[in-house]
Protein backbone atom coordinates (compact mmCIF):
# COMPACT_ATOMS: atom_id res chain seq x y z
CA UNK A 1 0.00 0.00 0.00
CA UNK A 2 1.66 2.96 -0.78
CA UNK A 3 1.56 5.97 1.22
CA UNK A 4 -0.71 9.01 1.03
CA UNK A 5 1.15 12.71 0.23
CA UNK A 6 0.46 14.92 2.97
CA UNK A 7 -2.08 17.42 2.10
CA UNK A 8 -0.89 20.87 1.47
CA UNK A 9 -2.16 23.76 2.95
CA UNK A 10 -2.01 26.16 0.08
CA UNK A 11 -2.26 29.68 0.16
CA UNK A 12 -5.74 30.85 -2.08
CA UNK A 13 -4.82 34.54 -2.19
CA UNK A 14 -3.45 35.62 -5.23
CA UNK A 15 0.32 36.44 -3.91
CA UNK A 16 0.66 32.60 -3.23
CA UNK A 17 4.43 31.36 -2.62
CA UNK A 18 6.02 28.73 -3.38
CA UNK A 19 4.60 26.97 -0.63
CA UNK A 20 7.05 24.57 1.61
CA UNK A 21 6.75 22.03 4.58
CA UNK A 22 9.59 19.44 5.92
CA UNK A 23 8.25 16.13 7.29
CA UNK A 24 10.62 14.02 8.97
CA UNK A 25 10.58 10.51 7.47
CA UNK A 26 10.65 6.96 9.44
CA UNK A 27 9.88 4.87 6.45
CA UNK A 28 12.25 6.28 3.60
CA UNK A 29 11.60 3.48 1.04
CA UNK A 30 7.18 4.25 1.08
CA UNK A 31 8.45 8.18 0.42
CA UNK A 32 10.86 7.58 -2.16
CA UNK A 33 8.77 5.32 -3.98
CA UNK A 34 5.68 7.97 -3.84
CA UNK A 35 8.37 10.76 -5.05
CA UNK A 36 9.37 8.79 -8.01
CA UNK A 37 6.24 7.62 -8.96
CA UNK A 38 5.31 7.98 -12.71
CA UNK A 39 2.21 8.32 -12.60
CA UNK A 40 2.86 11.59 -10.88
CA UNK A 41 5.64 12.95 -12.29
CA UNK A 42 5.68 11.74 -15.88
CA UNK A 43 3.62 14.15 -19.01
CA UNK A 44 2.68 10.85 -20.35
CA UNK A 45 0.51 9.36 -17.68
CA UNK A 46 -1.36 12.77 -17.08
CA UNK A 47 -2.09 13.16 -21.30
CA UNK A 48 -5.87 12.72 -20.69
CA UNK A 49 -6.11 16.04 -18.83
CA UNK A 50 -7.75 19.27 -21.02
CA UNK A 51 -4.63 20.81 -19.81
CA UNK A 52 -1.97 17.89 -20.87
CA UNK A 53 -3.80 18.19 -24.42
CA UNK A 54 -3.54 21.72 -24.91
CA UNK A 55 0.02 21.61 -23.94
CA UNK A 56 0.83 19.08 -26.44
CA UNK A 57 -1.19 20.62 -29.16
CA UNK A 58 0.82 23.81 -28.88
CA UNK A 59 4.08 21.74 -28.32
CA UNK A 60 4.39 19.00 -31.07
CA UNK A 61 8.38 18.75 -30.32
CA UNK A 62 8.74 15.85 -29.18
CA UNK A 63 12.37 15.94 -27.93
CA UNK A 64 10.47 17.43 -24.42
CA UNK A 65 11.07 16.24 -21.36
CA UNK A 66 8.09 13.35 -20.50
CA UNK A 67 9.92 12.21 -16.75
CA UNK A 68 10.41 15.01 -14.36
CA UNK A 69 12.82 13.11 -11.94
CA UNK A 70 16.39 13.41 -10.54
CA UNK A 71 18.50 12.15 -8.39
CA UNK A 72 21.37 13.74 -6.37
CA UNK A 73 24.59 11.46 -5.34
CA UNK A 74 22.43 8.39 -5.35
CA UNK A 75 20.10 6.86 -9.19
CA UNK A 76 16.68 7.21 -9.23
CA UNK A 77 16.54 3.33 -9.57
CA UNK A 78 18.81 2.45 -6.71
CA UNK A 79 17.78 5.44 -3.91
CA UNK A 80 17.14 3.29 -1.24
CA UNK A 81 20.15 1.15 -1.51
CA UNK A 82 22.35 3.67 -2.22
CA UNK A 83 21.01 5.74 1.00
CA UNK A 84 20.57 2.44 2.77
CA UNK A 85 24.44 1.80 2.59
CA UNK A 86 25.50 5.18 3.63
CA UNK A 87 24.11 4.45 7.09
CA UNK A 88 24.84 1.27 7.65
CA UNK A 89 28.76 2.97 6.58
CA UNK A 90 28.56 5.70 9.34
CA UNK A 91 26.59 3.41 11.59
CA UNK A 92 23.29 5.16 12.20
CA UNK A 93 20.78 3.31 10.70
CA UNK A 94 18.34 4.40 13.92
CA UNK A 95 16.03 7.11 14.40
CA UNK A 96 14.96 9.45 11.30
CA UNK A 97 15.44 7.75 8.33
CA UNK A 98 15.24 10.50 6.17
CA UNK A 99 13.19 14.35 5.58
CA UNK A 100 10.43 14.79 2.93
CA UNK A 101 9.91 18.06 1.32
CA UNK A 102 7.31 19.75 -0.43
CA UNK A 103 7.25 22.58 -2.70
CA UNK A 104 4.07 23.68 -3.96
CA UNK A 105 3.92 26.49 -6.88
CA UNK A 106 0.36 28.85 -7.41
CA UNK A 107 -1.88 27.28 -10.12
CA UNK A 108 -0.69 28.19 -13.79
CA UNK A 109 2.22 30.22 -12.49
CA UNK A 110 5.08 27.58 -13.26
CA UNK A 111 5.95 25.20 -16.50
CA UNK A 112 6.72 21.58 -15.55
CA UNK A 113 10.34 22.36 -16.42
CA UNK A 114 10.58 25.38 -14.58
CA UNK A 115 9.31 23.73 -11.64
CA UNK A 116 11.36 21.03 -11.56
CA UNK A 117 14.45 22.90 -12.60
CA UNK A 118 13.73 25.41 -9.44
CA UNK A 119 13.58 22.09 -7.44
CA UNK A 120 17.16 20.99 -8.70
CA UNK A 121 18.30 24.50 -7.69
CA UNK A 122 16.58 24.08 -4.41
CA UNK A 123 17.77 20.94 -3.32
CA UNK A 124 21.26 22.22 -4.05
CA UNK A 125 21.40 25.13 -1.67
CA UNK A 126 19.90 23.25 0.87
CA UNK A 127 22.06 20.32 0.75
CA UNK A 128 25.15 21.56 -0.69
CA UNK A 129 25.71 18.10 -2.43
CA UNK A 130 25.84 16.43 1.06
CA UNK A 131 22.99 14.49 1.68
CA UNK A 132 22.03 12.21 -0.88
CA UNK A 133 18.13 13.05 -2.44
CA UNK A 134 15.94 12.41 -5.35
CA UNK A 135 14.25 15.45 -6.87
CA UNK A 136 10.71 14.70 -8.65
CA UNK A 137 8.31 17.58 -10.41
CA UNK A 138 4.25 16.18 -9.80
CA UNK A 139 1.89 17.03 -12.42
CA UNK A 140 -1.50 15.33 -11.39
CA UNK A 141 -2.61 18.33 -9.60
CA UNK A 142 -3.88 21.78 -10.68
CA UNK A 143 -0.82 23.29 -8.95
CA UNK A 144 2.31 21.72 -9.89
CA UNK A 145 4.71 21.09 -6.90
CA UNK A 146 7.86 19.45 -6.53
CA UNK A 147 8.84 16.56 -3.54
CA UNK A 148 12.57 16.39 -2.31
CA UNK A 149 13.29 12.84 -0.51
CA UNK A 150 16.87 12.98 1.20
CA UNK A 151 18.93 10.73 3.55
CA UNK A 152 19.03 11.91 7.39
CA UNK A 153 22.72 10.98 6.98
CA UNK A 154 25.72 13.24 5.32
CA UNK A 155 27.88 11.11 2.71
CA UNK A 156 30.86 12.89 3.70
CA UNK A 157 30.77 13.15 7.67
CA UNK A 158 28.36 11.14 8.36
CA UNK A 159 25.92 13.76 10.69
CA UNK A 160 22.54 14.09 10.65
CA UNK A 161 20.74 16.58 8.88
CA UNK A 162 18.63 18.75 11.90
CA UNK A 163 15.28 19.61 10.97
CA UNK A 164 13.97 22.43 13.27
CA UNK A 165 12.09 25.53 13.35
CA UNK A 166 15.32 27.71 13.16
CA UNK A 167 16.27 26.20 10.75
CA UNK A 168 13.12 26.13 8.23
CA UNK A 169 13.19 29.98 8.41
CA UNK A 170 16.69 30.31 7.95
CA UNK A 171 17.31 27.58 5.24
CA UNK A 172 14.38 26.24 3.72
CA UNK A 173 12.12 29.53 3.66
CA UNK A 174 14.75 31.54 2.93
CA UNK A 175 16.38 29.39 -0.11
CA UNK A 176 12.73 29.49 -1.50
CA UNK A 177 11.79 32.86 -1.12
CA UNK A 178 15.37 33.60 -3.14
CA UNK A 179 14.30 31.18 -5.67
CA UNK A 180 11.34 32.20 -6.39
CA UNK A 181 12.37 36.08 -6.48
CA UNK A 182 15.42 34.76 -9.25
CA UNK A 183 12.65 33.06 -11.23
CA UNK A 184 10.01 36.12 -10.59
CA UNK A 185 7.39 34.11 -8.99
CA UNK A 186 5.18 35.72 -6.60
CA UNK A 187 6.22 35.81 -2.66
CA UNK A 188 4.06 36.65 0.32
CA UNK A 189 4.73 39.13 2.30
CA UNK A 190 4.70 38.64 6.12
CA UNK A 191 5.82 41.11 9.40
CA UNK A 192 9.80 40.71 9.62
CA UNK A 193 8.86 40.19 13.35
CA UNK A 194 7.18 37.08 12.36
CA UNK A 195 9.40 33.71 13.06
CA UNK A 196 6.79 31.18 13.21
CA UNK A 197 4.80 29.99 10.44
CA UNK A 198 0.97 30.11 11.07
CA UNK A 199 -1.90 28.16 9.63
CA UNK A 200 -3.44 29.66 6.58
CA UNK A 201 -7.10 30.04 8.56
CA UNK A 202 -5.21 31.85 11.31
CA UNK A 203 -3.17 34.22 9.52
CA UNK A 204 -6.46 35.52 7.23
CA UNK A 205 -8.66 35.57 10.64
CA UNK A 206 -5.78 37.92 11.94
CA UNK A 207 -5.42 39.78 8.65
CA UNK A 208 -9.55 39.95 8.87
CA UNK A 209 -9.01 41.26 12.95
CA UNK A 210 -11.22 38.26 13.68
CA UNK A 211 -10.70 36.21 16.67
CA UNK A 212 -8.44 32.98 17.23
CA UNK A 213 -7.88 30.46 20.13
CA UNK A 214 -5.40 32.58 21.51
CA UNK A 215 -7.19 35.65 21.87
CA UNK A 216 -8.85 35.18 25.07
CA UNK A 217 -5.36 33.78 26.27
CA UNK A 218 -3.75 37.24 25.04
CA UNK A 219 -6.14 38.95 26.77
CA UNK A 220 -5.46 37.28 29.85
CA UNK A 221 -1.64 38.29 29.50
CA UNK A 222 -2.12 41.58 28.49
CA UNK A 223 -4.37 42.49 31.54
CA UNK A 224 -2.31 41.00 34.07
CA UNK A 225 0.70 43.41 32.37
CA UNK A 226 -1.40 46.47 33.02
CA UNK A 227 -1.88 45.58 36.59
CA UNK A 228 1.41 43.60 37.59
CA UNK A 229 4.40 45.07 39.10
CA UNK A 230 7.01 42.75 39.02
CA UNK A 231 6.94 39.52 37.36
CA UNK A 232 6.44 37.56 40.66
CA UNK A 233 2.86 39.37 40.65
CA UNK A 234 2.51 38.66 37.04
CA UNK A 235 2.38 35.16 37.57
CA UNK A 236 0.27 34.73 40.91
CA UNK A 237 -2.45 37.13 39.08
CA UNK A 238 -2.32 34.29 36.45
CA UNK A 239 -2.29 31.11 39.01
CA UNK A 240 -5.53 32.61 40.91
CA UNK A 241 -6.94 32.83 37.35
CA UNK A 242 -6.55 29.26 36.67
CA UNK A 243 -2.95 29.20 34.96
CA UNK A 244 0.11 27.15 35.42
CA UNK A 245 3.57 27.96 34.04
CA UNK A 246 6.11 25.08 33.50
CA UNK A 247 9.48 26.81 32.74
CA UNK A 248 11.98 24.01 33.41
CA UNK A 249 11.87 23.17 29.87
CA UNK A 250 13.67 24.49 26.69
CA UNK A 251 10.73 26.39 25.22
CA UNK A 252 8.70 27.96 28.87
CA UNK A 253 4.79 26.63 28.60
CA UNK A 254 1.93 28.16 29.77
CA UNK A 255 -0.43 25.35 31.03
CA UNK A 256 -4.13 26.85 30.12
CA UNK A 257 -6.67 26.35 33.37
CA UNK A 258 -10.01 23.79 32.67
CA UNK A 259 -8.49 21.67 29.91
CA UNK A 260 -4.91 21.40 30.97
CA UNK A 261 -3.87 22.05 27.58
CA UNK A 262 -0.28 23.58 26.87
CA UNK A 263 1.22 25.81 24.72
CA UNK A 264 4.19 27.87 24.59
CA UNK A 265 4.59 31.49 25.29
CA UNK A 266 6.26 31.92 21.58
CA UNK A 267 3.65 30.71 19.93
CA UNK A 268 1.37 33.34 21.08
CA UNK A 269 3.20 36.04 19.59
CA UNK A 270 6.12 37.98 20.37
CA UNK A 271 4.59 40.55 22.28
CA UNK A 272 4.17 37.09 24.68
CA UNK A 273 7.58 35.63 25.02
CA UNK A 274 9.06 35.59 28.66
CA UNK A 275 11.30 38.31 28.56
CA UNK A 276 8.88 40.53 26.65
CA UNK A 277 6.90 40.11 29.21
CA UNK A 278 8.95 40.85 31.61
CA UNK A 279 10.08 43.83 29.62
CA UNK A 280 6.38 45.14 29.32
CA UNK A 281 5.86 44.97 33.17
CA UNK A 282 9.13 47.05 34.25
CA UNK A 283 8.50 49.76 31.09
CA UNK A 284 5.07 49.90 30.73
CA UNK A 285 3.89 52.53 28.14
CA UNK A 286 1.86 55.24 28.84
CA UNK A 287 -1.93 55.19 27.80
CA UNK A 288 -3.04 57.76 25.67
CA UNK A 289 -6.09 59.86 25.93
CA UNK A 290 -8.95 59.80 23.78
CA UNK A 291 -11.70 62.80 24.50
CA UNK A 292 -13.17 62.40 27.44
CA UNK A 293 -12.68 59.26 27.65
CA UNK A 294 -10.57 58.16 31.25
CA UNK A 295 -7.84 55.73 30.99
CA UNK A 296 -8.38 52.68 33.75
CA UNK A 297 -6.37 52.97 36.95
CA UNK A 298 -3.10 51.51 36.65
CA UNK A 299 -1.10 49.21 39.44
CA UNK A 300 -1.40 50.62 43.12
CA UNK A 301 1.26 49.94 45.69
CA UNK A 302 -1.05 49.89 48.70
CA UNK A 303 2.17 50.82 51.34
CA UNK A 304 -0.62 51.86 54.36
CA UNK A 305 -4.33 51.47 54.75
CA UNK A 306 -5.29 55.41 54.74
CA UNK A 307 -2.82 58.25 53.37
CA UNK A 308 -0.89 60.22 56.13
CA UNK A 309 -2.24 64.00 55.45
CA UNK A 310 1.38 65.21 57.47
CA UNK A 311 4.78 64.77 55.34
CA UNK A 312 6.56 62.04 55.31
CA UNK A 313 10.37 61.88 56.91
CA UNK A 314 12.86 59.75 57.54
CA UNK A 315 13.21 56.42 56.00
CA UNK A 316 9.28 56.61 55.49
CA UNK A 317 10.17 59.29 53.07
CA UNK A 318 13.23 57.71 51.41
CA UNK A 319 11.39 54.65 50.83
CA UNK A 320 8.35 56.35 49.53
CA UNK A 321 10.46 58.62 46.69
CA UNK A 322 12.61 55.86 45.72
CA UNK A 323 9.55 53.57 44.89
CA UNK A 324 8.30 56.60 42.81
CA UNK A 325 11.36 56.99 40.77
CA UNK A 326 11.40 53.64 40.12
CA UNK A 327 7.61 53.68 38.95
CA UNK A 328 5.96 51.95 41.68
CA UNK A 329 3.51 54.66 42.35
CA UNK A 330 0.69 55.84 41.02
CA UNK A 331 2.35 59.21 39.69
CA UNK A 332 5.09 57.30 37.38
CA UNK A 333 8.17 59.95 36.19
CA UNK A 334 8.03 59.99 32.87
CA UNK A 335 12.25 59.13 32.35
CA UNK A 336 13.42 56.24 34.75
CA UNK A 337 17.12 57.60 35.99
CA UNK A 338 19.77 55.70 35.31
CA UNK A 339 21.34 55.33 38.86
CA UNK A 340 18.19 53.99 39.78
CA UNK A 341 16.79 51.55 36.99
CA UNK A 342 19.16 48.96 37.83
CA UNK A 343 17.38 48.30 41.31
CA UNK A 344 14.03 47.95 39.06
CA UNK A 345 14.50 43.98 38.57
CA UNK A 346 14.97 44.13 42.60
CA UNK A 347 11.51 45.72 42.85
CA UNK A 348 9.93 43.02 44.83
CA UNK A 349 12.65 42.88 48.13
CA UNK A 350 12.18 47.31 47.87
CA UNK A 351 8.36 46.82 48.42
CA UNK A 352 8.42 44.28 51.12
CA UNK A 353 10.99 46.41 53.32
CA UNK A 354 8.56 49.57 52.44
CA UNK A 355 5.81 47.46 53.49
CA UNK A 356 7.58 46.52 56.72
CA UNK A 357 8.70 50.52 57.49
CA UNK A 358 5.16 51.59 56.83
CA UNK A 359 3.42 48.67 59.37
CA UNK A 360 5.52 49.18 62.11
CA UNK A 361 6.39 53.33 61.74
CA UNK A 362 9.71 53.41 61.83
CA UNK A 363 11.23 56.78 61.12
CA UNK A 364 15.19 56.59 61.42
CA UNK A 365 17.59 54.10 61.81
CA UNK A 366 17.27 54.29 65.27
CA UNK A 367 14.24 52.21 65.72
CA UNK A 368 14.83 50.50 62.85
CA UNK A 369 18.32 49.21 64.97
CA UNK A 370 15.73 48.84 67.99
CA UNK A 371 13.45 46.42 66.43
CA UNK A 372 15.83 44.47 64.86
CA UNK A 373 17.63 44.20 68.71
CA UNK A 374 14.19 42.86 70.28
CA UNK A 375 14.12 40.19 67.39
CA UNK A 376 17.53 39.12 68.22
CA UNK A 377 16.59 38.88 71.94
CA UNK A 378 13.63 37.31 71.54
CA UNK A 379 15.49 34.12 68.92
CA UNK A 380 18.03 33.84 71.59
CA UNK A 381 15.42 32.74 74.54
CA UNK A 382 13.24 30.89 71.73
CA UNK A 383 16.88 28.77 70.93
CA UNK A 384 17.22 27.81 74.47
CA UNK A 385 13.63 26.66 74.79
CA UNK A 386 13.65 24.91 71.80
CA UNK A 387 16.96 23.41 73.28
CA UNK A 388 15.59 22.24 76.18
CA UNK A 389 12.58 20.41 74.66
CA UNK A 390 14.86 18.40 71.84
CA UNK A 391 16.76 17.29 75.39
CA UNK A 392 13.98 16.64 77.09
CA UNK A 393 10.77 16.49 75.26
CA UNK A 394 12.03 15.28 71.76
CA UNK A 395 8.23 14.92 70.77
CA UNK A 396 6.87 17.70 71.92
CA UNK A 397 4.31 20.21 69.22
CA UNK A 398 5.55 22.69 70.81
CA UNK A 399 9.13 22.54 68.57
CA UNK A 400 7.17 23.31 65.33
CA UNK A 401 6.08 26.21 67.38
CA UNK A 402 9.35 27.47 68.42
CA UNK A 403 10.57 26.59 65.03
CA UNK A 404 8.00 28.92 63.24
CA UNK A 405 8.74 31.46 65.49
CA UNK A 406 12.39 31.81 64.90
CA UNK A 407 11.75 31.54 61.18
CA UNK A 408 9.56 34.57 61.30
CA UNK A 409 12.04 36.54 63.98
CA UNK A 410 15.13 35.94 61.74
CA UNK A 411 13.13 36.70 58.49
CA UNK A 412 12.69 40.42 60.81
CA UNK A 413 16.43 40.48 61.53
CA UNK A 414 17.44 39.60 58.08
CA UNK A 415 14.60 42.65 56.93
CA UNK A 416 15.89 45.34 59.07
CA UNK A 417 19.78 44.09 58.21
CA UNK A 418 19.14 44.80 54.91
CA UNK A 419 16.58 47.88 55.07
CA UNK A 420 19.79 49.74 56.76
CA UNK A 421 22.10 48.45 54.14
CA UNK A 422 20.30 49.36 51.53
CA UNK A 423 18.80 52.33 52.36
CA UNK A 424 22.08 54.20 52.21
CA UNK A 425 22.67 52.91 48.53
CA UNK A 426 19.30 54.26 47.96
CA UNK A 427 20.16 58.20 49.10
CA UNK A 428 23.53 58.10 47.38
CA UNK A 429 21.22 56.79 44.16
CA UNK A 430 18.54 59.45 44.71
CA UNK A 431 21.54 62.15 44.93
CA UNK A 432 22.98 60.99 41.68
CA UNK A 433 19.25 60.51 40.10
CA UNK A 434 19.01 64.31 41.39
CA UNK A 435 22.35 65.35 39.65
CA UNK A 436 21.43 63.74 36.46
CA UNK A 437 18.01 65.50 36.14
CA UNK A 438 19.34 68.42 37.10
CA UNK A 439 21.91 68.01 34.19
CA UNK A 440 19.76 67.37 32.01
CA UNK A 441 17.66 70.80 32.70
CA UNK A 442 21.04 72.49 32.53
CA UNK A 443 21.70 70.96 28.37
CA UNK A 444 18.82 72.88 27.02
CA UNK A 445 19.64 75.86 28.38
CA UNK A 446 23.45 75.62 27.73
CA UNK A 447 22.17 75.05 24.00
CA UNK A 448 19.89 77.57 24.08
CA UNK A 449 22.52 80.43 25.25
CA UNK A 450 25.43 78.98 22.87
CA UNK A 451 22.72 79.36 20.17
CA UNK A 452 22.19 83.17 20.81
CA UNK A 453 26.11 83.66 21.46
CA UNK A 454 26.22 82.64 17.61
CA UNK A 455 23.65 84.61 16.54
CA UNK A 456 24.90 87.32 18.02
CA UNK A 457 28.35 87.02 16.28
Amino acid sequence: MRPRCPRLKRRKEKSAIAYTSVIPVHRLNNAIDYALDEKKCSRRANEDSLESALHKARNEDKSEQDLFASACGCTCETAFEDMCRVKAMWHKEKGVQGFHLVQSFAASEVTPERAHQIGLEFADRLLHGNFQAVISTHLNTKCIHNHIVWNSVSVKDGKKYRSNAKSYITEVRRISDALCAEHRLSIICTEKSEQVVRPYAQWLAEQNGAPTWKTPIQQDLDAAVAVALTWKQFLRILERQGYAFRFDRKHPTLILPGSGRTVRFKTLGMRYTPETLQRRILYPKPAHRAGKEQTPVRRRLLLSGKKPHRRRTGLRALYFSYLYKVGALPKKPRYISYAVREDIRKLDRRIEQAEFIFKNHIADRGQLAAIRQKAEDEIAVLIKQRQKLYRYEPKSPQIGVCTAQLKKLRHTVKLCRNIEIHSIEMEQRLQSARLEEQQKKEDPQKEARNRDNHKGR
